[in-house]
């Protein structure tokens, strides 16, 4: 047997599974896309033709036990709140939040005189990324999608099983 017939379908690839199962997770996030006010429409844009959410691996997904990622997108008053905590809590581990704009970082422009805002999305659910911006523009939100991106790159498999 010479060489050529040896290596002609016997390839082999050599990897950490923690840098195998980040890629799988990076390359295909599933959002589920929670908007509540004008950031929403910022959002579909980000996911319509013009920036193709899609080439990043990003698909919405219409359930919460579908999806890895939140994307809250508006103010978020006390009523809100209990709905999105429950929607959270349905999705499957590992699981992350990207807040974009404003009114769902902070409270926005109806903190101050709204008895009904949250003062920020993060006093309900953790929040990873924050995109800034009233309402961001989408490529603020794509910035949010790499950073979320290079986070997961970063994390490891023995981190995720101990906190599950």
């Amino acid at each position: 047997m010479n060489n050529e017939t040896m290596n002609q379908g016997g390839d082999v690839i050599v990897t950490k599974l923690d840098d195998l199962m980040n890629w799988a997770r990076l390359s295909s996030l599933w959002p589920l896309s929670f908007g509540i006010a004008c950031c929403a429409i910022e959002m579909m844009g980000s996911m319509a033709s013009t920036y193709d959410l899609d080439r990043f691996g990003v698909f919405p997904r219409p359930s919460a036990r579908q999806a890895d990622v939140i994307i809250i997108a508006g103010t978020v008053t006390f009523k809100m709140a209990e709905r999105i905590k429950r929607l959270y809590e349905q999705m499957p581990e590992p699981k992350y939040v990207i807040s974009m704009g404003s009114c769902s970082n902070c409270g926005g422009p109806y903190w101050q005189h709204g008895y009904h805002v949250v003062k920020g999305v993060d006093r309900v659910i953790p929040v990873d990324i924050y995109v800034q911006g009233c309402p961001p523009r989408p490529e603020a939100l794509i910035g949010g999608i790499l950073e979320l991106q290079k986070k997961i790159e970063g994390e490891s498999l023995s981190a995720m099983t101990s906190k599950a």
